[in-house]
């Protein structure tokens, strides 16, 4: 017994001697010195087409009547998400690549995690209700507005958002309630799991456990949902017999599932792999965080009639005030 008691408080003062980590270091992209200048003026562009675009899409859906459907509520969801998401990590990018700062604090590397893993996740639920509803809209177009009615589509959008949300906080909660005695350096340009679970100094085995096996079996089923419904798509495509029919039917689809190669191809590649790689992981990241939801409103637009319409009529009225005419 004495020596029972002489164990616990030897490990109960080893733990107080451990000094907390208050801030952690990013050290970057790996291989970049020197080009910080060129970086940041790169990614800025990025990041200013991004929040520009998203918000000339969503406008545009929001002052169209003729758009007030559900395929364009949807779209209006990922313009907001995706206006939302390059904003968790390009800014201390940013600020890293000009001012060189590199630390960050305990509680702002912990809200990276959080809105990071919480905004990926809704991303992931929501491409899967696109494609169920573009399943509908093609197998199932005489009842179509009967299935996708309002109340549908907006239990279907909190559903996105809210399931973003818990995702989020148990990986968080996971990761954070580990103690951080240092070393303190991120081997990345932000936080994610596996450059800080790496920095952890106490037993990370459940918290990688369940953070891999969450973030796969979150990205696997939508996938599986996604692939089951363009599956459907395809062989109610096929079965139409004017070719003017079929080329419709596929360009209606062809922008979403572009975006869909867009995001799980680096969610496999960072988060799916057995092995790591931080400088692959550094610029996958970077596409995914920075050139993806730019890519969206060119890939949604510039395929989209409908859109380019309403987005030329909402600036041609925007532009009559100072004297334009078509």
């Amino acid at each position: 017994m004495p020596l029972l008691l002489f164990s616990r408080a030897a490990c109960a003062m080893s733990m107080r001697n451990h000094t907390s980590v208050t801030e952690f270091i990013l050290l970057g992209i790996s291989n970049t010195e020197g080009l910080e200048s060129m970086l940041f003026a790169l990614f800025l562009v990025f990041y200013v087409f991004a929040l520009l675009g998203n918000l000339l899409i969503f406008l545009t859906i929001l002052a169209s009547p003729n758009l007030h459907t559900p395929m364009y509520f949807f779209l209006g969801n990922l313009a907001v998400f995706d206006i939302f998401f390059p904003s968790v990590n390009s800014p201390k990018m940013m600020d890293y690549l000009v001012r060189q700062g590199r630390t960050i604090s305990y509680q702002g590397c912990a809200s990276q995690i959080f809105f990071y893993h919480t905004l990926g996740c809704t991303e992931c639920f929501l491409y899967t209700v696109m494609a169920y509803d573009r399943f509908v809209a093609i197998c199932y177009p005489m009842r179509y507005t009967v299935i996708m009615n309002p109340r549908v589509c907006t239990c279907f959008t909190v559903g996105t958002w809210l399931g973003g949300f818990v995702h989020g906080s148990i990986l968080t909660f996971l990761i954070f309630k580990l103690p951080y005695c240092g070393p303190n350096e991120v081997d990345s340009f932000f936080c994610d799991i596996p450059v800080v679970l790496s920095l952890a100094c106490a037993d990370t085995s459940l918290a990688q456990t369940v953070s891999f096996t969450n973030v796969g079996v979150v990205a696997l089923t939508c996938f599986l949902l996604v692939l089951t419904s363009y599956t459907r798509i395809v062989i109610s495509i096929l079965k139409i017999r004017s070719s003017e029919g079929r080329r419709r039917a596929f360009s209606t689809c062809s922008a979403h599932f572009t975006s869909i190669l867009l995001f799980y191809g680096p969610v496999i590649l960072v988060y799916l792999r057995p092995a790591s790689s931080p400088w692959l992981d550094s610029v996958v990241q970077v596409f995914n965080n920075v050139v993806t939801p730019s890519l969206n409103p060119l890939i949604y637009s510039l395929r989209n009639k409908e859109v380019k319409l309403a987005l030329r009529k909402m600036l041609s009225q925007a532009m009559q005030p100072l004297g334009y005419k078509e």
